[in-house]
């Protein structure tokens, strides 16, 4: 393969990770650059777990992600994770609740990122509403 032919795949793969996503780290995007067939088949395996709605609902899938991205420590992840969830329907009660439910087996400070990231998004959404507020004078 040219590498002018990789190039342009990996910026339509990247593309389309963001798409899915709603988000694009930058490693994956140079993943796509060095291994489009990797990340093709990850980004498959990705929209079967998180994209696709089957029994489970997406946003307790998102759920279900963001408690364990809580538990390893990735912040950045988990915020990812729990907007979402929320834009998938999940509210800051079901969200509370499923941080309630890690705290015994995640123990306090997977609880603790739970309620960092939620409160992040939400002080964003009443800044974003407070913006939107002030403009309709």
């Amino acid at each position: 393969m040219t590498t002018t032919r990789k190039s342009g795949l990996a910026k339509a793969l990247a593309e389309q990770l963001r798409k899915d996503r709603g988000y694009l780290y930058p490693e994956w995007e140079m993943a796509a650059e060095v291994d489009p067939d990797f990340m093709t088949a990850y980004n498959e395996v990705y929209k079967k777990c998180l994209k696709e709605e089957k029994t489970l609902p997406l946003k307790y899938r998102e759920l279900i992600a963001s408690a364990i991205i809580a538990f390893r420590g990735e912040p950045d992840s988990l915020y990812l994770h729990l907007k979402r969830a929320m834009e998938f329907g999940a509210t800051k009660e079901e969200i509370f609740e499923a941080f309630q439910a890690t705290l015994i087996p995640g123990g306090a400070l997977t609880f603790l990122r739970g309620l960092r990231a939620l409160k992040k998004i939400l002080e964003e959404k009443r800044r974003a509403k407070g913006t939107q507020g002030r403009g309709k004078r």
